[in-house]
Formats: C-alpha cells, structure tokens, sequence
C-alpha cells in the first residue's frame, strides 16, 4: 500500500501531437514527467483521426519510464487521472476493442449530416428555432454546424460506415476510453458528455440523457456509456491494467475530465470570473461562473465543469500554437526539423524579436482550420497578408504569434460582454506561454497584464492531479490557488497601444472583407 506521507497522482494529459504524462503530489507540486508523441492522420474531405492504441502504447511506455527513473515509487501512487483531448470518438465492440480509427475534434466529415438535424421549418443561422431552443434550455449549448462535436463524428459512421455503426457496442469520448482500459468500465462524466448534446444540464447534480434530445438527434441510448459526477471515483485500476504500467490494483481511477476543464483546474483559477487562456494546439479564453448562459451567436455557453456542481464558460478557437508547427514545417523538411524542433523554436523567437511590434504591418491570419469562437465558420481560412519583399523568416514568425493573439483579443469582449465584466489579470497556460515574446505580445494586444503560470505546458496534468486529489479527499477545491505558483507577470507596453489597436482592427476587417471569398473557395472542397 502507498505511503501516506508521499502520495501522489499519475496524471494523463492526451493532447492531439503527443501524450504528456506527470508524477504530481496531492498538494500539484510536479515531480516529474515525460512526453509521447503519437501520429496524426489528416484526411481528405476534413478528416482527422488517430489509432486509440497508440494512446495507451504511449501512457504505458511514458510510465514506466518514469518508474524506471526513479521520479516516484509505485508504492507511492494512489491514483490516475485522464485529461485528454475533447469532442472526440472511439467506436469500440462488447470487448472495448475500436472498430476503426478514433474521430478527432478537427474532423469534419460530418457537417452535412449534422446540418440535417439541426435544420427546421423556421431556421437560423442553419438551426432550426424550435430545436436550437429546446438544445440551449437542456443543455447549455448545441451542436457545431461544422459537424466537429461527436455527434456529427456518430452521424458520419451512421451515414457512410454503417458496418461501424451496427456494430459499435458503445461510442466513448478519448478519456472515456482510457478510462475503460484502465478500469474495464463503460463510462462518461457529466463534463464529457456534454459535446453529444444530449444530455440535461440544467441540475448539476443528476445530469441525464434526455429523451427528447435523442430522439432529435437520432442517438440511440444504448450505444451510450453510463454517466456519473464530475470527479467521481470509478474504482481501482484492472488487473491487466496495473501490470501494463507497473502498478499496484489498489490505485484508484478516477473520472477525468475534457482538456479544457482540466487546463481550467491547472491554471490555479477556479474561482468564479477568474480567467485563463490557453495557447496550445487550439486556443480558448475562459473561467468558472456560477451561472447556466449560452451566446449560440458567438459559439459559447457554459457547460458543466470538471468540478462538481460547477458550471465554466466553453469556447475555442482552432487554431494557435499548431499555426507555428505548420510555420516550422512548411520552412523546414520533415528529417531535419524532427530531431530539433525546440531549436528551431527558439530559433524563431530569437528571429521574431529582431522584428519590430507589429511585424512592419504583416498580418497573419491563423484561421488554418476554420474557426469556432467567436464567429462558426468551417469555410475561413488562414495565410499571410501584405507581405513585401523585406519580409524577413522573423516577419513570418512575429507575425503568427501577433496574429493568434489578435484572434483571442477578437474573443475578448465577447467573454466580457458575457460575464458582465471586465477581465483584469488573465492566467496564461499551455506550449504557447513558454515563449517570453509571445507572452508580453499577448499583454500588449490584450492590453492586460498576463501571469505565466509555472510549468505551463503541465497546466492540464496539474489540474488531472488536483481532480484526482479531490475527488479522493486530499484537497479541497479552496486549497487550489495557493498551490499554482506564477512565474513572471507581463505588463502592457503602453507604447505599443495605437499600434495594436490599429492593427487588430484590420485583421477583423481581413476577415469580414474575405468570408465570401473564402467560402467560394472552399466550399467544394469541405463540402
């Protein structure tokens, strides 16, 4: 049995490039960790998937590295915890086999299929009145007409791999599929859920499916997991399980939550109005509020949270730090750049700061792979605008991490207007917050002082672990705060204001000028 005097959490990040994987006390302090990168197959037509086996493969090769090093004693561990990638799904057999590849939150093969529901007699924006009501009074929100939530992934396999289909015995977010393999349970928690749209939110108590929700959707219940409460524990690892990773039986799993709502908890701002932004693969601004609201104009709502009987406010943005992964790829081959990426980013930072604020008036737009928050456009795409013939590699490189902030300053007031109040100090957690530059860009376009989180990138393994810690009684929600550190604060230059007042003004007119545009463009090919 673990010693009570060392106790820590095993805690899972299962992000879309790679699986991160932490040793982290009960009280967050970080003992160690390891990284797994796993493949990606973008497809035609919006496709995006990934074999779910190769998430396993990589938490158990991850772990046991980890014991190897000698970071914690397995005595030691008294738990699991899963936060991983959201709006995503597993088809799998009886056995918790998959069927196929897992659906991924950047797939949109969907679209046409989930536009066909949610349409009406009288429609909106692509939703019918009558339902996109029905779906915000129950649920908070209601499905992307981008066919990228779960539901869309189910009409997809129910439409052109009906085989898949027939056969699935379950469909299960990612988390709720790890949790499978380390538990032998078919489960979901309130928070997971949420994304299937059919579900009532309106009591965080007792969330349920709802009957007429699927039959608007055409669900079926039995082809659903079982559901329980955020934070919940779902029992001790399976035998099979704990030999995989080296583990003793006695550890407890516990539910796990949605990247999102574990960045949230990590962040150190659980307190109600309390903001963070996340600059990872995709990017959101967000916090708790202890209120049910939906704005389905601008792709927020709030949803149930990864602490029990919480609500946190939902939007994102797709695309941020994957905007400079593709810069660094398009610039450099694929053997030379594998082996020293993080010089290569450093490299580019280093290049961006000879480059003055503003990029001399390049604009990017990160919109690679249409958007979400706050405008739903599948259709928008990104590139560079007036680039000149002294545009320098450093252009390119101030330009992108100029041009994802901009998009979250476009977010900004939206979450204002939403929350019913000005945002002062925000929290800064994910890959992105690494970069020093791209940290006081954020403060200056923002124009807010910006607190980089300690340990950014394990924000979500953090917030997996306090989850945990919770949840088996050794922390209290309360305690929270106190126990993620800021490492530095950056205040907003205010010499750079006019400039990035001005500039973000352009860059949403880029996008208004350009919508028809880039629909016509990109219509056949998404359709």
């Amino acid at each position: 049995m673990p010693r009570a005097d060392h106790p820590s959490i095993l805690s899972v990040d299962l992000g879309t490039s790679a699986v991160k994987l932490a040793l982290i006390t009960t009280r967050g302090a970080i003992l160690g960790g390891e990284v797994e990168p796993i493949p990606l197959s973008l497809l035609p037509e919006g496709g995006a998937e990934q074999d779910p086996e190769s998430w396993w493969a990589a938490i158990v090769r991850g772990t046991r590295r980890m014991l190897d090093r000698g970071i914690a004693a397995a005595e030691d561990i008294i738990g699991v915890n899963v936060g991983s990638q959201w709006s995503g799904t597993v088809a799998v057999d009886e056995q918790g086999r998959p069927l196929r590849p897992a659906i991924l939150w950047m797939d949109s093969r969907g679209a046409r299929y989930i536009q066909q529901v949610t349409r009406g007699l009288i429609s909106i924006d692509g939703y019918g009145l009558s339902k996109v009501l029905t779906w915000v009074r129950l649920t908070g929100g209601a499905p992307s007409i981008s066919g990228k939530d779960p539901l869309g992934h189910i009409l997809y396999l129910q439409h052109e791999h009906p085989d898949v289909y027939r056969n699935a015995y379950k469909f299960l977010e990612p988390k709720d599929w790890l949790n499978l393999r380390l538990t032998g349970r078919f489960a979901a928690s309130y928070d997971s859920i949420t994304l299937h749209w059919v579900t009532d939110n309106r009591d965080l108590s007792r969330v349920g499916y709802d009957g007429r929700l699927l039959r608007m959707t055409g669900l079926q219940r039995e082809k659903l997991p079982e559901l329980l409460p955020a934070a919940s524990v779902l029992g001790p690892l399976q035998p099979e399980a704990a030999r995989a990773l080296g583990l003793g039986e006695h550890v407890q799993v516990v539910t796990g939550m949605p990247d999102i709502l574990a960045a949230a908890i990590g962040s150190g701002a659980v307190r109600d109005f309390e903001p963070h932004l996340c600059v990872g693969t995709s990017s959101w601004l967000s916090c708790h509020v202890p209120f049910k609201k939906t704005d389905l104009l601008h792709q927020m709502g709030t949803l149930p949270s990864g602490l029990p009987g919480r609500y946190l406010l939902v939007n994102e943005q797709e695309s941020a730090g994957i905007c400079l992964v593709s810069l660094k790829n398009l610039l450099f081959e694929e053997q030379d750049a594998a082996p020293n990426s993080q010089e290569i980013y450093a490299a580019f930072e280093r290049a961006a700061e000879r480059v003055p604020p503003g990029s001399d008036r390049l604009i990017f737009l990160p919109w690679l792979n249409g958007e979400r928050s706050p405008v739903e456009d599948r259709l928008v795409r990104g590139g560079f605008f007036n680039q000149s013939l002294q545009t320098t590699r450093g252009h390119l490189v101030r330009a992108v991490l100029e041009g994802v902030a901009y998009n979250s300053r476009w977010l900004l007031p939206y979450v204002e207007k939403f929350i019913g109040r000005r945002l002062e100090a925000i929290r800064i957690i994910g890959g992105g917050a690494r970069s020093k530059l791209w940290c006081q860009i954020y403060a200056d376009v923002l124009d807010r002082p910006i607190h980089q989180v300690d340990e950014p990138v394990l924000a979500n393994a953090r917030g997996a672990a306090f989850q945990a810690a919770v949840a088996l009684g050794r922390l209290t929600v309360e305690e929270i705060p106190a126990l993620v550190p800021v490492a530095r604060t950056y205040e907003p230059d205010a010499k750079n204001r006019g400039l990035y007042d001005e500039l973000s003004r352009e860059f949403l007119t880029l996008y208004k000028t350009n919508k028809p545009l880039f629909a016509r463009l990109n219509r056949a090919h998404t359709a």
